[in-house]
């Protein structure tokens, strides 16, 4: 009995002084495991380096990647596994989405949350420059 085809999210943080061409082929990998699974990679996101918010080992940074597919349970288990075995990966979450989650529609809406997000930050900055200029 083969298990339901679910979509999931997942965010995945290699070390920064990983090549581009190990860091291509790690979702190269993922991508044909996913595949080989019966799933469908849906997108894949290069958030860039970050400063990360604990060092993991050594590490000060990261580069963080985001990426929706729809997988099997089997699949999950077997990115993980792979994962944990990639010495350029520090850190992998996977997030199982409700199973009537249109993907494309859950981009959209985040993408959206982090626009709203940067725009409060902005508000916060200036507000607080603007406390500084007062003060003086």
């Amino acid at each position: 009995m083969s298990t339901p085809v679910r979509p999931y999210e997942s965010v995945v943080i290699v070390r920064e002084n990983a090549s581009v061409e190990a860091q291509k082929e790690l979702f190269r990998k993922n991508k044909a495991i996913i595949e080989e699974f019966d799933g469908n990679l849906n997108t894949l996101e290069t958030w860039g380096k970050k400063q990360l918010a604990n060092m993991i080992g050594k590490e000060k940074q990261g580069v963080y990647f985001h990426a929706t597919f729809t997988a099997n349970a089997n699949t999950v288990a077997e990115l993980e596994r792979t994962m944990k075995i990639n010495d350029n990966v520090l850190r992998y979450m996977h997030i199982r989405l409700e199973d009537e989650t249109d993907l494309n529609k859950h981009m959209d809406a985040f993408k959206e949350s982090i626009v709203e997000a940067q725009k409060r930050e902005k508000e916060r900055e200036a507000k607080i420059a603007k406390r500084k200029v007062t003060r003086k």
